[in-house]
């Protein structure tokens, strides 16, 4: 049992970078734990607090350390359980305590409160009358328009009286000094969706869709909690059976968080919820202001909605008694943070799930391998949705071979066939989708004549092109220089593989001139609306065709949309990053699945120089299941996730040897203990990270694999131990990556 407790005395946000430590009594050891509240002595005074650490060494002298006075019987829940969610995530991505609990608690400081003032008569209508007449008897304009107004209405808003009626807080003020009005105040919430307009909703479930809500509804109602992965088929109605479910949870007196990928997929996902739920839902995002965000934690504390819909911090809204976790497109990486602490908001909504009796549901057409994997093992429990809402086709799907566009003469970025599709639909007034696949653009080098991709003879894994003339294996550094001619055919052209939405916007429009053109990327959507008004313009039908990267395949639905040309399939198949196959899949499964979601059946056409390998073919056909087997078994064969675990250790500092050095000795420490031998714990590295060098930092990373994630947990712990008192590492940046989404 640990001595000592690290504690927070003053839970207000904007004091969390400070904890105390205070010596556990002996009668208190079995039943304190992380997230209570606790009695600590302060000064001359007892305050309270919350256990954020448990740990046997000691930070003061021992003799000054004070202890525990006692556990507080009725702490405050919420607090207690995002607190203990702080250190489960310490624990279990790194990091320090004060990174994980700001992660956990976004709101770091209390915000002006607005307030909503009203007026309203104080006196008798027979008594406001006379005096109305005394006031005009008097010219006293002001209070008697605001005391005619008064009469009419009953009560008004301050701002309605000083704006419109023109009559001054001061005149106000007087008349209730005077007993004839009463001045009224109340809290006032920001809300980012008041602007909203509810429609109703009307649709009903198909046999499918109830199957799948009457398996969890029914597991629910019996106490039994599981996580739920929904795998529907693009179209297939997702989306209703989330409503269906909340509308369970919530009519049982309890809350539901909706997480989405993107910023881009709020408003049309907003819409659907507000159709059916009004203003017991709300947002949670990273464009509200810290006003709005502030409130939105309010208003679930109080009670005043029950349902928030976000990407992956909206995880953490404080809801007293949450019930259900929904995560839509359950396999976009964007659920895998990026900063320190590293965490999965899937791991993450699982472990709040257990500590709040809630459940899991995660949801998406292309599963990540990991989800699908742990549902074949019977960790998730999988549910199927096979068919699209109404019966309708999923759309035909065309490979082009670029390759073969080469040997006839065209050097365009559009396809003959592709040219010709969009043709037709320009004709029809039907609308386009043009997807640039640019994900992962850090150059890997390939030939146009054969296709053929210069790869890392020992992690399979493509090499990355760099400004020096060489290729690097960002797995294990393996090295070699830029050919000048394809080792497969000895053609000429070979190179980096690039291409942009402003370039592709240039040639259709070049191409087709006709035509109303919208461009959707980062430099569109910078505005706090960006993503809304492109969207909403295209779905109003004011352009013929929409270009964009990967944020324009995610979960819309445009019935008009009847083709999809996908322009460079290969781009994501080829970073040096072993989920190539996987996200090329996802991608181009999502791009087809916007084509045909109306009256009129839809078309794709995915322009590729590898049109035989898996992951393209698989995705033409929407075969979930083939392209899940052969992935499997080339992750078993290079002991990737999720068959094994890895590990990523990042050393960063501005002196490049002294990054290396602290990555070789950490590999070092590895390699002599034994038990991780035991635990068949393997080190790579160290090597450059993907960006060896940002802001005169330079970076190199250690990857582990191990076939028990709890091993990795535990070397974590023993390194941090190690490195604690180690000046090795005095100006050297440590951060550990389990899992991690992407290259690092």
């Amino acid at each position: 049992m640990a001595e000592y407790a690290n504690i927070i005395v003053d839970i207000s946000h904007e004091k969390l970078d400070k904890t105390f430590q205070y010596r556990i009594p002996e009668r208190l050891k079995p039943s304190l734990e992380v997230g209570m509240q606790v009695f600590v002595p302060f000064g001359a005074r007892k305050i309270q607090g919350y256990v954020v650490e448990l740990t046997d060494h000691p930070e003061y002298e021992v003799d000054k350390i004070k202890d525990v006075t006692g556990i507080v019987k009725k702490g405050v829940a919420i607090e207690s359980q995002m607190i203990a969610l702080a250190a489960w995530m310490r624990k279990n991505y790194g990091g320090t305590m004060n990174q994980a609990l700001k992660t956990v608690l976004p709101v770091r400081e209390k915000k002006k409160k607005l307030e909503q003032k009203t007026v309203r008569l104080a006196l008798h209508p027979v008594e406001a009358k006379n005096q109305l007449a005394e006031y005009e008897r008097k010219h006293s304009v002001a209070r008697a328009r605001l005391l005619d107004a008064l009469l009419s209405e009953g009560e008004l808003d301050w701002n309605v009286i000083t704006r419109k009626l023109n009559v001054t807080g001061s005149v106000i003020t007087a008349m209730e000094e005077a007993g004839v009005v009463k001045v009224l105040s109340r809290q006032k919430y920001r809300n980012p969706v008041e602007h909203l307009k509810q429609t109703g909703y009307d649709k009903i479930l198909n046999e499918e869709q109830r199957n799948a809500v009457s398996e969890i509804t029914g597991d629910y109602d019996a106490g039994i909690r599981k996580t739920y992965l929904i795998k529907g088929v693009t179209g297939s109605g997702k989306t209703e059976v989330y409503m269906e479910l909340i509308s369970h949870v919530q009519k049982q007196g309890r809350q539901a968080i909706v997480l989405i990928p993107e910023i881009a997929l709020t408003y049309q996902t907003v819409m659907r919820f507000y159709n059916r739920f009004g203003d017991r839902v709300s947002i949670m995002n990273s464009r509200l202001s810290a006003g709005e965000r502030y409130d939105q934690c309010l208003r679930a504390q109080n009670g005043e909605i029950d349902i928030v819909i976000g990407p992956r911090s909206a995880l953490f809204t404080p809801f007293p008694d949450l019930g259900l976790i929904i995560i839509d497109e359950e396999h976009e990486t964007s659920y895998k943070s990026e900063t320190v602490p590293k965490y999965h908001a899937r791991e993450t909504a699982i472990k709040r799930a257990e500590m709040t009796g809630a459940s899991v549901v995660l949801g998406s057409a292309t599963p990540s391998v990991d989800s699908y994997y742990k549902a074949k093992c019977g960790e998730y429990r999988l549910l199927e949705l096979k068919n699209r809402v109404m019966e309708k086709p999923l759309p035909v799907c065309e490979i082009v071979d670029l390759r073969e566009e080469l040997k006839k003469g065209n050097r365009s970025i559009l396809s003959e066939r592709l040219t010709e599709q969009l043709e037709d639909r320009l004709r029809r007034h039907q609308q386009t989708i043009l997807f640039i696949n640019r994900r992962g653009i850090a150059g890997f080098v390939s030939c146009r004549a054969c296709g053929h991709v210069i790869k890392c003879p020992h992690c399979d894994v493509s090499l990355s092109q760099h400004n020096n003339g060489r290729m690097v294996c960002h797995y294990c550094g393996y090295e070699e220089p830029v050919p000048k001619v394809c080792p497969a055919c000895g053609s000429k052209y070979i190179s980096g593989f690039k291409a942009g939405t402003q370039k592709i916007e240039q040639v259709v429009k070049e191409r087709f001139p006709q035509a109303k053109v919208l461009r959707m990327d980062m430099d569109t959507t910078r505005g706090k609306e960006g993503h809304e008004q492109i969207l909403s313009a295209f779905a109003n039908q004011e352009a013929d065709i929409l270009i964009g990267t990967q944020m324009i395949v995610k979960g819309h639905d445009f019935p008009n949309v009847t083709l999809v040309g996908v322009l460079a399939a290969d781009m994501s198949l080829h970073i040096g990053d072993f989920h190539a196959p996987e996200r090329t899949f996802e991608l181009l499964t999502q791009a087809a699945g916007r084509a045909g979601r109306g009256e009129v059946p839809g078309n794709v056409v995915i322009q590729t120089y590898t049109p035989e390998h898996y992951s393209i073919t698989t995705a033409s056909v929407q075969d979930y299941e083939a392209f899940y087997e052969q992935e499997i078994e080339y992750r078993k064969m290079m002991y990737y996730p999720p068959v094994w675990n890895l590990l990523v250790i990042l050393c960063a500092s501005k002196e490049e040897q002294r990054a290396h050095d602290a990555a070789a000795l950490l590999v070092a420490q590895i390699d002599e203990t034994k038990e991780l031998r035991r635990d068949r714990v393997f080190p790579i590295g160290p090597a450059d990270a993907a960006i060896a060098k940002v802001s005169d930092v330079y970076k190199k990373v250690v990857y582990i694999k191990a076939e028990k994630y709890q091993a990795l947990v535990g070397l974590k712990d023993m390194l941090e131990e190690y490195m604690r008192d180690n000046r090795s590492f005095s100006d050297v940046i440590v951060q550990f990556d389990f899992n991690p989404a992407g290259s690092f």
